[in-house]
């Protein structure tokens, strides 16, 4: 194959020296100096596939010319190491395919430019990279290999096929099986990998940081914190100022806790509740100041806003705050004073808001409550601040059921969790599923954001709103709604939509709720998860379609979110004066808040995927049931019951025959046996490839049920 891969290019490059001359196989053999009959060959069955790519043109029987016709266009370069590469056009119209061999050495973020061919075999466009306009600055991680003369990074990298010639000068003490981050320095076009340089090592290949650390690089996000910012932290300092606290509202006298997952360190937002004269409940939720500590263009804040928000790996966090900021001085810790923005609400016994007020308070926790703790207090009826817990769930599910009945959609797809070794090593897989303690907390922090959003909203500005964050959510766009009417169909179930957003998300509750197989309603929420859009943050306000909420921000995280911190910023500017802020730069900064989380999100699931995958090595042909999960022309994937362990079902082991893919009707269809696999069928598999490092798990099919 090696041999095979040098002489296509001596080829290619034969044409290409000469784009208006025409070659025989014997020209083409002369030029390179080949005799033998068998090589001979071996170049016209490269012929072949050169002109079924329409790399080169048959102008008359057996001799070929170079392609050099075709559109050309302009855009960047999407790699992938399966060598399925694609081109996205600046005009903004779909991807097309180019393969490897028609990649000109182009890499991953590479601007392009490349001329559009048509296979023989089939519509299909596809390019071929003529210019390399302009070069990324490319770093890839991967596992060393040393010797004595020369080293390789061996890339793993799902936007990378190529392995990196190291000189053993560039090593900065590298060695063999470490896991390492190389900047590429050149590829020239006779080599067949390019050349680079380490710039760190990571740790050792399979270590868990090592793996996390490269798995945030992959998603080009930062995997530790600029040392001269964690020192400028360290100059703040502890004591808040008595003219500070004098400004503010104290609540250091009402009883206040916070709630948070048990393995938690920063907790940027504290409950207080106390029965009024009157018989209502004041609800305070109080958020961490943030903006307190991490002023306006300063380098914590200009980091802040890089990050955009802080990352949750398994067993890996990377704030976006430094460990001091986020962990102490506005973590509300219990027992220390704290300051806080507020929402104070007077609820009603029906969960009614009588009244709100936004301030600017400090507080002191009195307590630190894991999820697990309150559920236990809500079952039992026992424990630490027990009326005030039972009064805040009762009024969250109040809450609750308005939201649902304004047409809020219901997911209760429980997350992924993991128990592992102290080498973080995965010893058991479960989903978490969300409890009343869990939902208590969401219920207060929808409240507050949302009432912050309407506040701002309701501030009316000489003939415009003010300028504001927002987070919406836009319904789903008509293709996708027919998909959703599709899947609904495929359970027996027909939604409606014809009565306005409102309606559809109603009807889609239904259908949801209709679904009594709790594996099943799992893959359906899913796919029903993936068929919306994409929330996003905007100073543009369009509601949020999800949440059935027109009005909707982030307000409740400033400590792991810095859109949280703008929207801060901007509600003090308006409770301060009545002025406006350039909508421009905040929508700006919307935009790169919105493509960071896409960023991290992907990362966090990677890394979801990273710890089931190697959960699942060393039980290769173990049998487990599942659940299909997705269909598509190129097979099945199957998440496994109970771990949710996600993989997939190549089509060529389904069986020894076409399968027909029905994209509306979820299905894929044998031609000879009409053996048909379908969305939410159980099934029985057999794991036979692992690979943690690809996030990989693939299976064969051991038996079906089919309907």
């Amino acid at each position: 194959m090696k041999r095979r891969y040098i002489l296509q290019h001596v080829i290619i490059f034969i044409f290409k020296s000469s784009p208006h001359k025409l070659f025989s196989y014997k020209q083409i053999s002369k030029c390179i100096g080949i005799v033998d009959p068998v090589r001979k060959l071996q170049v016209v069955e490269i012929l072949y596939d050169l002109a079924d790519e329409n790399y080169i043109v048959e102008v008359n029987c057996g001799h070929y010319r170079y392609n050099n016709k075709g559109s050309t266009l302009v855009g960047c370069f999407a790699g992938r190491r399966t060598g399925n590469n694609l081109f996205v056009p600046d005009d903004g119209s779909p991807p097309i395919a180019v393969s490897r061999l028609n990649s000109l050495h182009a890499l991953d973020g590479d601007r392009v430019r490349v001329k559009l061919l048509t296979k023989r075999t089939g519509p299909a466009p596809e390019a071929e990279v003529i210019a390399i306009l302009e070069r990324k600055e490319h770093t890839v991680t991967g596992r060393l290999q040393v010797t004595d003369k020369h080293a390789f990074l061996i890339t793993e990298s799902k936007n990378s096929y190529i392995n990196v010639f190291i000189g053993n000068h560039l090593l900065k003490g590298g060695k063999k099986g470490d896991k390492a981050l190389v900047r590429i320095l050149s590829w020239a076009e006779s080599e067949k990998c390019p050349s680079g340089e380490v710039i760190e090592i990571l740790g050792k290949a399979g270590d868990h940081v090592a793996e996390m650390r490269a798995l945030l690089i992959e998603h080009g996000l930062p995997y530790k914190y600029p040392d001269h910012l964690e020192k400028a932290v360290q100059r703040i300092a502890t004591a808040i100022p008595e003219k500070e606290i004098a400004r503010r509202k104290d609540f250091r006298h009402i009883r206040t806790f916070t709630v948070d997952p048990a393995d938690a360190k920063d907790f940027d937002d504290a409950l207080s509740a106390r029965r009024l004269d009157n018989g209502n409940w004041e609800v305070g939720v109080h958020i961490a100041d943030v903006g307190y500590y991490v002023k306006p263009n300063t380098g914590i804040d200009k980091e802040a806003e890089r990050r955009a928000m802080s990352v949750y790996l398994v067993g890996h966090t990377v704030p976006m705050l430094p460990e001091r900021l986020c962990n102490r001085l506005c973590s509300l810790c219990p027992g220390e004073d704290r300051l806080c923005f507020s929402v104070i609400f007077e609820l009603d016994a029906d969960g009614h808001v009588r009244n709100f007020d936004i301030c600017r308070t400090v507080i002191k926790s009195n307590y630190r409550f894991t999820y697990q703790e309150v559920q236990q207090i809500l079952e039992t009826g026992k424990g630490k601040y027990k009326e005030e817990i039972r009064i805040l769930d009762r009024l969250a599910k109040k809450l609750r059921e308005k939201r649902f009945k304004n047409g809020a959609i219901a997911f209760n797809r429980g997350s992924v969790k993991f128990c592992m070794d102290p080498e973080y090593k995965p010893l058991q897989v479960y989903v978490e599923e969300l409890n009343d303690a869990n939902k208590l907390i969401e219920e207060f922090m929808l409240l507050t954001n949302r009432t912050v959003a309407q506040a701002v909203s309701n501030m009316q500005a000489p003939g415009k709103g003010k300028t504001f964050i927002y987070r919406i959510h836009a319904a789903p766009v008509i293709d996708r709604q027919e998909k959703l009417v599709a899947l609904a169909r495929r359970f027996g179930y027909k939604l409606d939509t014809g009565n306005g957003r409102n309606g559809f998300s109603r009807s889609l509750n239904l259908f949801l709720g209709s679904i009594t197989d709790k594996a099943q309603k799992s893959q359906i929420d899913l796919l029903v998860i993936r068929l919306m859009s994409k929330a996003k943050y905007t100073t543009d306000n369009s509601g949020h379609f999800g949440l059935a909420f027109h009005d909707y921000t982030h307000f409740t995280s400033p400590i792991r979110r810095y859109p949280d911190l703008l929207v801060h910023r901007l509600l003090a500017l308006y409770l301060d004066r009545d002025t406006n802020t350039q909508r421009s730069k905040y929508e700006k900064l919307c935009q790169h808040c919105s493509a960071m989380e896409l960023s991290v999100k992907a990362a966090e699931r990677d890394s979801v995927r990273y710890k089931q995958a190697e959960f699942m090595q060393g039980k290769e042909g173990r049998v487990f049931t599942g659940i299909i999960s997705d269909v598509s022309s190129w097979g099945l994937l199957v998440e496994l019951d109970k771990i949710r362990c996600e993989g997939q079902i190549p089509v060529h082991r389904l069986g020894n025959e076409y399968f027909d893919w029905n994209e509306k009707n979820f299905t894929l269809t044998g031609r000879r046996t009409k053996q048909r696999f379908r969305l939410g069928d159980p099934v029985n598999v057999k794991l036979v490839h692992v690979c943690p490092v690809q996030k990989e798990i693939e299976f064969s099919l051991v038996e079906s049920c089919q309907a």
